[in-house]
């Protein structure tokens, strides 16, 4: 199974008019890290995944693309 967080979070960012920048404010990590996580080269914590989750208002599943809605 393919993980797909940093499209999923691609995507929650675009509906809510948000830059790496805004993102990282709000979930209270570093811009470097959300650059980090949209490139690939590196994936969330669990702590990022819930902080994620809860700010966006999906499951922790549905960011790593086991569930679909």
């Amino acid at each position: 199974m393919e993980i797909i967080i940093a499209k999923r979070i691609n995507e929650l960012m675009a509906e809510k008019g948000l830059n790496q920048t805004k993102l990282a404010e709000k979930i209270c990590v570093r811009q470097h890290t959300v650059s980090t996580w949209l490139l690939k080269k590196k994936e969330p914590s669990i702590t990022s995944l819930w902080k994620l989750a809860d700010f966006f208002g999906v499951d922790v599943d549905y960011l790593i693309g086991r569930k679909n809605d």
